[in-house]
């Protein structure tokens, strides 16, 4: 009886340990995923609406530009990671009003989903691919985003991105983590993935973006990162610097933009420059001319 205990419950090890670092496969892009509990506010001069997604029931949303795109376009869009849809310490925040009015008045929305502290686990990546597929239907939005991902927000999109290259035009970060073991360290994160921190660092491979950057290099995908050279949280040479490194050896197209003397701060060196504004811009028309050519059959 204790032998068949012990058996059991081994299984029940494996299985879920088998499940907690799958990652989430392309099929899951078959299901349909709809929005609910739909709320309408104003953020940056412009109409937010807010709503839950998928079975997790997480909170999105999505900042509108006025006015409907042109006839058969799509409309472009940001993804900013990592949203926090709460009363207190909500982002994005004010901090981005400058980038996010200029892309608003290009006609491009920008949304995102909370996802926690995630870290860039499958769960959080299997959040992700459900809300993509709700706002690109129920929105319009153009297939391919253009993703934002500030300080932890890399773990999430580039981690999602890895596994949906198709589904990604353009990478603009701010002080983006690259490497889990940098920050929040393996300890910090491995809860996230249902792991121990030694069976997270056994699989480390699969959930590290700095590991997973090819199949983005594959498809092109241009990349633009601002991390400063005093950025003692997120340093820049184990996170922007490396995985320029790596994904220029790959054949990506990456630029890199280093403010001197610059931390992990909020200040006008990185949420007033106008280079990362006009990536997103040029980016985002891409996206969208993309989309209408592929509706019209080119």
């Amino acid at each position: 009886m204790m032998k068949n205990t012990i058996a059991g419950i081994g299984v029940l090890f494996v299985i879920s340990f088998v499940f907690a670092y799958a990652p989430v496969q392309a099929s899951d892009n078959a299901a349909p995923v709809e929005i609910a509990d739909v709320t309408r506010s104003t953020q940056y001069g412009a109409q937010r609406e807010d709503f839950e997604v998928g079975v997790g029931r997480n909170k999105g949303f999505i900042v509108l530009p006025p006015g409907a795109p042109p006839e058969g376009r799509s409309r472009p869009w940001i993804w900013y990671a990592p949203a926090f849809v709460r009363p207190e310490g909500a982002i994005p925040d004010p901090s981005h009003a400058w980038m996010f009015r200029q892309f608003l008045a290009k006609g491009i929305a920008i949304g995102g989903v909370d996802v926690g502290e995630s870290y860039g686990s499958p769960a959080g990546r299997a959040t992700f691919t459900q809300f993509h597929r709700a706002v690109v239907k129920h929105y319009n939005l153009a297939p391919k985003a253009c993703l934002l991902p500030q300080s932890r927000g890399g773990l999430m999109h580039y981690n999602w991105a890895a596994e949906h290259p198709e589904c990604v035009q353009c990478v603009g970060g701010i002080y983006t983590v690259c490497d889990p073991s940098s920050w929040p360290g393996l300890a910090g994160a491995c809860s996230a993935y249902g792991l121990s921190e030694a069976q997270f660092k056994e699989h480390l491979s699969e959930h590290n973006p700095l590991e997973r950057l090819r199949p983005l290099a594959k498809a092109g995908i241009p990349i633009l990162h601002i991390h400063g050279d005093a950025d003692d949280v997120v340093p820049l040479e184990r996170n922007s610097a490396e995985l320029a490194r790596r994904y220029k050896a790959l054949g990506g197209p990456m630029t890199l933009l280093i403010p001197k003397g610059k931390g992990h701060q909020v200040c006008p060196e990185f949420f007033e420059r106008q280079e990362l504004v006009d990536f997103f811009i040029e980016q985002a028309e891409r996206s969208a001319k993309a989309a209408e050519n592929e509706l019209d059959g080119k």
